[in-house]
């Protein structure tokens, strides 16, 4: 479980994050939805500890990385995998190498255990003998498995996902919301995604945290959104016909 309160943070001057505070929990897949310029990014970027907060708390399972200092932190940063929106994969090296990049950073693992490891991560993303391919090989989608794979090598307690369907068709992002999920279930993972996908939002928002203008608007399950009926989170939430044909079918079937 990972735990935020009233984390604060201004760029010059302006306030970005005016003071939010939630709760991620284990084995779910919490997202965080918003505008553009809502804080979501941000607040992605304090939890993972790439940009530090003016003020408030960050806690990995009771344990306040805030009050950490470099060494405490890097322990638990072990226990983090991260899924960025861009892949972020090393072109110039191959699929076997950036999934095993984070092996040869923070483990003693034996060459062997590595290849085994890394086998293992492609089996679960489904892409198995792709280890001597590259980057500029892959489709879109085929990307976003090797990060995944990449973003679990490790056995992480918690995974970040930053626009995980970010460039990919309708279809190829339902598998990468599928696997997430399905990772995140099989492995009791505390999962925090950051998008703007409603499909994503409604296929796995087990817990669904909506900012605007730097603050918690709304939270709850991918269900009660459908029973929004006005406000900010309404306009946000049915700014498409097909969910307002989804809605409209939804309060039918409560009748």
């Amino acid at each position: 479980m990972i735990e935020i309160k009233n984390i604060k943070k201004s760029f010059g001057g302006t306030p970005v994050l005016k003071g939010v505070s939630a709760t991620f929990e284990s084995g779910k897949c919490n997202l965080i939805i918003g505008k553009s310029g809502s804080g979501k990014t941000v607040t992605l970027k304090c939890m993972v500890g790439l940009i530090e907060p003016d003020e408030g708390y960050i806690l990995f399972d009771g344990r306040n990385t805030t009050e950490m200092d470099f060494t405490a932190r890097k322990e638990v940063r072990k226990e983090i995998g991260m899924l960025f929106q861009g892949t972020a994969l090393f072109d110039s090296l191959s699929v076997e190498a950036n999934i095993k990049f984070p092996l040869d950073m923070f483990t003693k693992m034996t060459a062997e255990e590595k290849r085994d490891r890394v086998n293992f991560c492609l089996e679960r993303v489904n892409l198995p003998n792709t280890n001597k391919k590259y980057p500029g090989e892959l489709s879109g989608g085929m990307k976003k498995r090797v990060g995944i794979a990449r973003a679990i090598v490790m056995n992480p307690k918690y995974l970040f996902c930053d626009e995980p369907n970010s460039g990919l068709d309708p279809k190829t992002s339902i598998v990468i919301d599928e696997l997430i999920k399905e990772i995140t279930q099989e492995y009791n993972i505390t999962t925090v995604v950051n998008t703007h996908d409603m499909n994503s939002v409604m296929g796995i928002g087990d817990k669904v945290v909506f900012l605007h203008q730097g603050l918690k608007y709304w939270e709850g399950t991918h269900k009660e959104i459908l029973k929004i009926t006005d406000g900010e989170l309404f306009d946000f939430i049915f700014a498409s016909d097909f969910l307002k044909d989804l809605r409209l079918r939804a309060h039918f079937d409560d009748k």
